[in-house]
């Protein structure tokens, strides 16, 4: 390997990437690289969204309505639930709570103030709001695949310590999530560079969302009922946070019991999904005998 500075490095799949910044700047600006593919994952969801909307005899108009209000109050969500998690931190410097700049959105608020937004509008309009969560529920899972690789650019939201596989190491310097001291006693020192080695929690859950768009796209011809799709989506999803959550360094705790909230709320979605899936699946084919 060259005597130099590697940006992230997977050794094991003999994957050596650049140093390369998680930012940018136009016209005297910083632009960081996280929101412009949060951006980008947004507006493929609702180009993906108004093209099934048409598809399916929907008014294409009342999901662009939608994606602004929904974007907005996801948004909010998003902050409010990393807050109300972190809220010791929080209380020291209550101002803090607005500076979304230096991080600090969990996924999990967002998709509930994006589904409670959609939920309002929906009774606003009189339309189906089972049915316009079943047509997004899969840009959902495609936008967070594209989404998580801000992690990658912030060197963040990443595992304990791990040599498998998919490892990653990262320079020491450049990590901006939680080290512990597992990750700390197994320092890799190379060209006189110390980098952690860690889980790439980013690329499993990227991985895994676009699995679960993939199929979703396919078997959604199957659907039975407004909601399934959702059901699909959520059981899915709740599986996936389930298992890498307990991997991460960096999980929102309920205050001190060591459970990590996002880990809980996905073991009740996994098993809420797979139990009302079975139940309405069963009264269907009682329906039909």
């Amino acid at each position: 390997m060259d005597e130099q500075v590697y940006g992230i490095i997977f050794p094991h799949l003999g994957i050596y990437l650049p140093e390369f910044p998680g930012s940018f700047r136009i016209f005297g600006f910083e632009i960081a690289f996280y929101g412009v593919l949060i951006a980008a994952a947004i507006v493929l969801a609702v180009i993906l969204s108004v093209r099934r909307a048409r598809a399916t005899g929907q008014n294409p108009g009342d999901y662009l309505d939608l994606a602004i209000i929904g974007v907005i109050s996801a948004i909010i969500g998003a902050r409010l639930y990393y807050v109300l998690f972190s809220l010791d931190y929080y209380l020291e410097d209550p101002l803090q709570i607005f500076n979304i700049r230096s991080g600090g959105l969990a996924v999990y608020g967002g998709i509930i103030g994006g589904f409670l937004a959609g939920f309002i509008v929906c009774r606003v309009k009189k339309i189906s709001f089972l049915q316009v969560l079943d047509t997004v529920a899969p840009t959902i899972a495609l936008g967070q695949a594209i989404g998580r690789w801000g992690n990658f650019f912030n060197r963040e939201a990443f595992g304990d310590y791990t040599d498998s596989l998919f490892a990653m190491q990262i320079p020491l310097k450049d990590s901006s999530g939680a080290l512990t001291d597992n990750i700390l006693d197994h320092l890799v020192r190379i060209n006189g560079t110390d980098y952690i080695q860690v889980h790439p929690t980013f690329l499993y859950e990227s991985i895994w969302c676009l699995l679960l768009f993939v199929l979703i796209m396919i078997f959604r011809k199957y659907q039975r009922y407004h909601g399934e799709v959702l059901l699909w989506y959520l059981g899915g999803y709740g599986l996936e946070r389930m298992i890498v959550e307990g991997l991460r360094t960096d999980s929102l705790m309920i205050g001190h019991t060591g459970i990590a909230v996002s880990q809980l709320l996905s073991a009740v979605l996994f098993i809420g999904s797979v139990i009302i899936l079975i139940v309405m699946r069963v009264k269907k084919k009682r329906n039909i005998t």
